[in-house]
C-alpha cells in the first residue's frame, strides 16, 4: 500500500474520530461547572498593571 494511501485512510476514518472526541473534551472543560471564575481571572490578567 502507498503511504500517502494509507495516511488519508488513517486521517479519514481514525484521525477524525480523535479529532471529533478533542473537541468534545475541550468543549466540556471549557464549560464545566465553576470555570467561570477562573476565566474571569484569566481575564483580567492584561489589565492588572493599570
Amino acid at each position: 500500500m502507498e503511504t500517502y494511501t494509507a495516511m488519508r485512510h488513517f486521517a479519514d476514518s481514525w484521525g477524525l474520530l480523535f479529532m471529533v472526541l478533542f473537541f468534545i473534551g475541550v468543549a466540556l472543560f471549557a464549560f464545566r461547572p465553576g470555570s467561570r471564575k477562573q476565566a474571569d481571572e484569566a481575564a483580567r490578567i492584561p489589565l492588572k498593571d493599570d
